[in-house]
């Protein structure tokens, strides 16, 4: 999979993509019109989402090919006094479902929070959601008790980059000279 840095240039592909009701099953709502994206996408490609916090926010494209087959985001809050948390978010079009795309998709995703300092990583599925719940497991999150507009918070803590010193081998022991 190859991540792109979200444009407004990418909407027309992402309507065409993701333009489809049965998502919007676990989401909510119903899919974008075709101008609507390119305005979401403005401010998305300025580091907002909906809610303002600043975001990454990609392109999920196959190297194969080039073709986009959804979209992933990871979007960075502090909620008052608290740590600082990436939310995770992943959307792969209906036709590339099944195919691994959104796991590695969000996996890649969660390598930037870790390396930057992020406390926490969570995002937010609908309870009947098995393949989202079967991605969230996959990055190591778990389902906690608390629920935001009927779905279930998922959360862990990310995993740190190991410091490219700690990763040198340790120096074998010193031989011992035989002894008669």
């Amino acid at each position: 999979m190859r991540l792109e840095p979200l444009r407004v240039a990418h909407a027309a592909e992402a309507v065409a993509v993701l333009h489809d009701v049965r998502p919007h099953t676990w989401t909510g709502g119903a899919p974008a019109t075709p101008a609507e994206p390119a305005a979401r996408y403005r401010r998305r490609s300025a580091g907002h989402s909906r809610d303002g916090p600043a975001g990454l926010n990609r392109m999920l494209r196959r190297r194969t090919d080039g073709r986009p087959v959804g979209t992933v985001q990871a979007t960075l809050s502090r909620p008052a006094g608290g740590e600082t948390e990436a939310e995770l978010a992943w959307v792969i079009g209906t036709g590339h479902q099944g195919a691994g795309y959104g796991r590695e998709g969000a996996r890649a995703m969660t390598g930037w929070p870790g390396a930057h300092g992020v406390d926490r990583l969570v995002a937010h599925i609908h309870p009947g959601h098995e393949a989202s719940a079967g991605i969230a497991r996959a990055l190591g999150l778990r389902p906690t008790d608390r629920i935001t507009d009927g779905e279930v918070r998922w959360s862990a803590r990310p995993v740190r980059p190991v410091p490219v010193a700690a990763q040198r081998p340790a120096a074998a022991p010193a031989e011992r000279e035989p002894t008669e």
